[in-house]
């Protein structure tokens, strides 16, 4: 695992340390009150922005305020709401289903532990992990393709398995910034260490950035 590394240890913590001074605004863009909201909003989120999410979720949340309501919706009903998102019929399959779990064997609620919610129709580990850090403040690191991306270029990780990133990112760091983790990567990842064309003159990272070494110089 990564961190049974020290120097990359350190050069883990330099990393975390230089995204949170250069993005003292990074966030969870998603908006939501609840829960349950967050889980719908990240179940729309796969291949769409958050910008697009927060535009549908406005009245969506509005329609269905429970995990009954959407257990309840006609599937058609669903998939019109979403639509705009893209994929529209498999995340209204997912989040209908996923409800009709919580409604069935979770009491309505969204549970609030890892096995719990990947036990849920159409939850992944990644949504899973969103939930418990933002949603339940429990330690977690969500590697959606910001995560791994930024893992990788910053020799974080050789690994391209979604879990396994994770696994090492948890070996590098404290289970007290996991949550930041997650929250600062993906940021990065989003605005500056972009897929395509990376804004490498405008990142905080280049001198410690072994991609950038490799690509960028």
């Amino acid at each position: 695992m990564a961190g049974k590394n020290p120097q990359r240890g350190d050069h883990a913590l330099e990393v975390l340390w230089r995204i949170d001074e250069a993005y003292p605004e990074a966030r969870v863009e998603l908006r939501f009150s609840t829960p349950l909201e967050l889980l719908v909003a990240t179940i729309l989120s796969a291949q769409c922005t958050d910008r697009r999410v927060n535009e549908v979720t406005k009245t969506l949340f509005v329609d269905y305020p429970s995990a009954r309501s959407y257990a309840d919706a006609g599937l058609d009903q669903l998939e019109a709401a979403v639509r705009s998102t893209g994929f529209f019929r498999q995340k209204a399959k997912n989040i209908k289903a996923c409800c009709g779990d919580i409604v069935e064997h979770q009491g309505g609620e969204v549970p609030s532990t890892m096995d719990e919610l990947t036990s849920l129709a159409g939850v992944g580990r990644k949504t899973a992990s969103v939930l418990l850090a933002v949603a339940f403040d429990t330690p977690a690191i969500a590697v959606d393709t910001h995560c791994r991306r930024v893992s990788q270029r910053l020799g974080l990780t050789c690994e391209d398995n979604p879990d396994k990133v994770e696994a090492d990112l948890k070996g590098l760091y404290p289970e007290d910034r996991w949550a930041d983790v997650t929250r600062l990567f993906i940021w990065h990842g989003r605005y500056t260490c972009k897929s395509r064309r990376p804004l490498c003159e405008q990142c905080a990272l280049p001198d410690t950035c072994p991609w950038y070494a490799d690509n960028g110089a």
